[in-house]
This record gives structure tokens, C-alpha cells and sequence, in this order.
């Protein structure tokens, strides 16, 4: 009989040498973070600066603050009447968006058709299509439908251009919802909508909710399709009642700051909610086990 071997330890490995460049100093983090930072804040103050301080004034601080900026432009230039515009079409294109996606995503992530690859394919080519090329047919489309001046218009102008993103998405969030738990609820009995709605769709609030704030963001920014639709002014949004402010010869910086801080206030409060959503809700929907 051959004599059994004894294993052979091999000599534990030796740490990693630590390379110059593992260990950064503080300093070169924070510096270009701190310039950064800088660089995106200034523009915030500058508006601050001119939006609450007085008429002539040339302080470098908004003080004694004021707030007849925005008394003028909410009441004398209809910024209140441009943001209940500008809110009901960031709302309901939102909500457009969302629904028409989720459909059109769950299609794509559990599905197999004969030009799944190829409406993929056309889908992320339509991102390349600037807006503006499609002014011409989209306004004699809404001509036709005799939908000019109203909301109605701008709504489905951006839901539509926002649609082929957002069902990519959305697509990606349903993939990561193992298709198990909807067999499971298939075997307990329910149909595929009931499924869908108990299973799957709680698992895609992270992915909903950031959609749909994009979409917001998205339509509520958008000067474009605002100004070539409608033309009455109690239709306009507020991208174009920011753009009346500015007059061509002389232009009221502080009625256009106290625009500006009102336009911003929304997408700032909007980001500021979801942003534990963008950091930690892209993986929910992933099970363990």
C-alpha cells in the first residue's frame, strides 16, 4: 500500500503592501469637494441675494430682508395663476408617465415577443430626438385635435418624450422582483393582475417614486412645449412666466430672483424627499434567502 500523503499547508498569504497611493490625504478629498460645492452654491446665494433684498440696494447680504420681489411677481405678473399651471401639469404627466410605463415595463421584463430587441433598440434611439424636431407635427396634431392653449397639450407632449426612459427603467426595477413570487401567487390563486398588484407592485415603490419625481422635475422644468402650445397667459406655466421677466431692454432682477426661488422651491423639496429612495431603493425588490 502506498503511504497516504499528508496535506500540504501552504504559508499564509502575506498582506497586501500598502501602494503610495492607497492612503489619500484628507485634504485632496475635501479640497475639490469644497470647490465643487462652491462653485454650485454661489448662483443659490446670488438669487437668495436679489430675491430678499430691497430695491437699489448694493449689500452683499440680503438685509433688512424683504419680500416685496415675490408680493410682485405672485401677485402683479400671476405667478400664482403660472404655478397652479405649472403644478397641474407636473402632476398629472407624472402620473401619466408612471402608469402607461409600469405597463409597458412589466411587458418588457416578463415577456418575450418576436421585436422585443428591436422596439428596445427604438426606444433608446427616440432619446436622441431633440424636442424641438418634433414642434412642427406635434402642433399640427394638437391643431387637429383643437387641444392649442390648452394644458391638455403640454401634458401629452411630456409624456410622451418621457415614456421611453422611464418604461427602461421601470423595466430594470421589475427584473429584479424574482418571477417565483408570482408563481406562488398564481399556485395561492390569483390571476396575474391580482398578483401584480399584491406582489410585485410593493416592491416597486422605490422605483415608482423615483420615476415619477423625475417626471415631475422633468415636466415642471420644461420651457419648451409650455411656450410653442400655449398662448393665452392664464395657460402659461411658470418657465415662461420667468421668460416675461425679462424684458429687451432692462431686466428686473429682483422680480426675476423671486421667480426663480419660487420655480426651484418644488424640485428642491421633491429632491430632498426622495433622495433616501436614490440611494438605497435602486436594490429593493431583490429577495433573500
Amino acid at each position: 500500500m502506498t503511504p497516504a500523503r499528508t496535506p500540504v499547508h501552504r504559508q499564509d498569504a502575506e498582506p497586501a503592501k500598502r501602494r503610495p497611493w492607497d492612503e489619500v490625504p484628507r485634504w485632496q478629498i475635501y479640497l475639490p469637494l469644497g470647490l465643487y460645492l462652491l462653485f454650485t452654491l454661489v448662483p443659490f446665494y446670488w438669487m437668495l441675494l436679489f430675491a430678499f433684498r430691497p430695491t437699489g440696494s448694493t449689500s452683499l447680504a440680503p438685509w433688512p430682508l424683504t419680500l416685496e420681489h415675490f408680493d410682485k411677481v405672485w401677485n402683479d405678473r400671476s405667478f400664482a395663476l403660472f404655478f397652479k399651471n405649472s403644478l397641474i401639469v407636473g402632476l398629472v404627466s407624472m402620473l401619466l408617465t408612471t402608469v402607461v410605463a409600469l405597463a409597458g415595463g412589466y411587458a418588457l421584463a416578463r415577456f418575450d415577443f418576436a421585436v422585443k430587441r428591436g422596439f428596445m433598440l427604438a426606444l433608446l434611439c427616440s432619446q436622441f430626438i431633440p424636442g424641438a424636431l418634433m414642434l412642427v407635427p406635434l402642433f399640427q396634431i394638437f391643431a387637429d385635435l383643437r387641444m392649442i392653449n390648452s394644458l391638455g397639450s403640454v401634458i401629452i407632449a411630456e409624456a410622451v418624450f418621457q415614456l421611453p426612459l422611464s418604461m427602461i427603467l421601470i423595466s430594470g426595477f421589475i427584473k429584479n422582483v424574482p418571477y417565483s413570487l408570482e408563481e406562488a401567487a398564481w399556485v395561492d390563486g390569483c390571476g396575474r393582475f391580482r398578483a401584480f398588484c399584491a406582489v410585485v407592485l410593493p416592491l416597486l415603490r422605490p422605483g415608482l417614486i423615483a420615476v415619477g419625481s423625475f417626471a415631475f422635475v422633468h415636466s415642471w422644468n420644461h420651457f419648451l412645449f409650455a411656450l410653442m402650445f400655449l398662448s393665452n397667459q392664464d395657460k402659461q406655466t411658470i418657465p415662461v412666466g420667468l421668460a416675461t421677466l425679462m424684458g429687451a431692454d432692462s431686466v428686473d432682477l429682483g422680480a426675476l430672483a423671486a421667480g426663480g426661488v419660487i420655480s426651484a422651491l418644488p424640485v428642491v423639496l421633491v429632491f430632498a424627499f426622495i433622495q433616501k429612495w436614490l440611494v438605497t431603493g435602486f436594490s429593493a425588490g431583490a429577495v433573500k434567502g
